[in-house]
């Protein structure tokens, strides 16, 4: 399990490391706005968190004996995270390549779409926008490329009817509207 340490400190579990970000030589598709992300994370890790971090480590060894002092044990911790998700941030970016949804066709579902589908057998409308991985966000409903969902709807057109294999079985939806 992956580690990062947000911009207050606090430890989380990495969920792109979840989503199997870290895949070797794998193209990982971004949009404008999630490269803006990922770069200002990094820049935010190199520049703000290993200086803060550091100075964390040199005051911890002024308390003297590091064998038993939990400080600088913590410290050490936090920028063996820091060092590890500024490699995973690089690599990524590496591999990233943009999609500009201005460049695509306007009615076929791509990554930056909006969608809204009909789910045929509830009859309830949803709402998604098609994200790459490392911009998903289910509980907001952004939806990776990389999900079933997400994988079914990409190049579908107002419309069509797509099925997706989930743990519950087969859902179906028909592709209300694109924007």
């Amino acid at each position: 399990m992956a580690i990062v340490v947000d911009q207050k400190g606090h430890f989380h579990k990495d969920p792109n490391a979840e989503r199997g970000i870290a895949m070797a030589d794998k193209e990982l598709l971004v949009s404008p706005e999630g490269l803006k992300k990922l770069e200002a994370e990094l820049e935010h890790l190199t520049t703000v968190r290993r200086r803060e971090v550091a100075e964390r480590i040199k005051t911890a060894r002024e308390f003297g004996d590091i064998s038993e002092n939990s400080e600088y044990e913590d410290a050490k911790n936090e920028q063996a995270f820091i060092e590890g998700r500024i490699q995973n941030l690089e690599k990524m970016l590496r591999q990233a390549r943009v999609v500009d949804s201005g460049n695509q066709d306007p009615n076929v579902i791509h990554i930056g779409s909006a969608v809204t589908v009909r789910d045929l057998e509830e009859n309830e409308l949803e709402d998604y926008v098609i994200v790459g991985a490392t911009e998903a966000d289910p509980m907001k409903n952004r939806i990776s490329t990389e999900s079933p969902v997400g994988k079914a709807l990409m190049g579908a057109k107002v419309g069509d009817q797509v099925e997706v294999s989930a743990p519950v079985g087969k859902i179906r939806f028909e592709i209300v509207k694109i924007s």
